[in-house]
């Protein structure tokens, strides 16, 4: 995992999963550093990953007030119980739904947890940070937010992208990877993770994209990005191409047993015995 300084109150702990097929995946989380320190998502649920141990070097586990999760999947809730135990007085910031998917595997303490919709604020002493909903989302509990402070979106897995080597998936910025190749891998993206952009009514669709316009963020923090900096106009440029980008189909049961079979030693051969 790498550390990244996007602004001198937001570090990026900066990880990446290969996907075969598709390239490396971006997987940040972030911690922002308010006056009541917020930690967004925790990372992946992998065992070699030491969340507690990372996020130490830029900020003690002790200081944090608040772990925002924008949605209970299993590459944003990988260090999450670890730092609940590390941070005392730490509150987890989810929704109603997001709570209720976390209890049909490890529930959260409700005593710890903050309950926050799309639409509403919470102060963290210098600050107000809004939650949202982002326009590309894969799992119902998603919420992202604004940091009314700095202009920053902290936006989920919207805005994700495949890059083409892990360096560039733990980069600091988006701003190495061509603009032509940051299109396609978004588009890709928003295939794979929201599928259901390809039935929807692409004029309603291009108005939810119409707050995010009018708020002009100068940074986008997406889980599965680089921190993209002045981008916005350009990326939701390319978010409005998603309802009639190419679907997704990834591989079958042929595919998966080709593969399988490459990954096998070749046979041995055995000299003869000497008689």
């Amino acid at each position: 995992m790498n550390i990244n300084r996007v602004r001198r109150d937001i570090s990026v702990i900066a990880d990446q999963l290969e996907v075969p097929g598709i390239g490396f995946l971006p997987v940040n989380a972030f911690v922002l550093h308010a006056s009541q320190p917020v930690v967004v998502d925790t990372g992946l649920s992998l065992p070699d990953r030491r969340f507690v141990e990372t996020i130490s070097a830029v900020i003690d586990p002790a200081d944090v007030e608040w772990i925002w999760l924008t949605h209970p999947d299993r590459d944003h809730t990988g260090g999450l119980f670890d730092l609940l135990t590390a941070a005392p007085k730490a509150r987890v910031i989810t929704t109603f739904i997001g709570a209720g998917i976390m209890s049909t595997e490890r529930p959260l303490p409700l005593n710890r947890v903050h309950l926050l919709n799309p639409g509403q604020s919470i102060d963290v002493g210098d600050r107000r940070l809004t939650a949202l909903r982002p326009p590309l989302f894969d799992n119902p509990a998603t919420v992202g937010f604004y940091d009314h402070s700095n202009g920053a979106l902290f936006s989920s897995d919207c805005f994700g992208s495949p890059m083409p080597t892990a360096e560039a998936a733990t980069a600091d910025n988006v701003g190495a990877v061509p603009s032509a190749d940051l299109r396609s891998g978004q588009l890709l993206w928003a295939s794979v993770d929201s599928p259901w952009v390809h039935a929807v009514d692409r004029n309603l669709f291009h108005d939810s994209l119409a707050p995010l316009h009018a708020m002009n963020p100068e940074f986008i923090l997406s889980n599965h990005l680089p921190a993209a900096v002045n981008r916005t106009e350009e990326l939701l440029r390319t978010l409005s191409e998603a309802p009639s980008a190419d679907a997704f189909v990834g591989p079958d049961q042929a595919a998966l047993e080709q593969m399988l079979a490459s990954f096998e030693p070749s046979p041995v051969s055995v000299p003869p015995t000497a008689s």
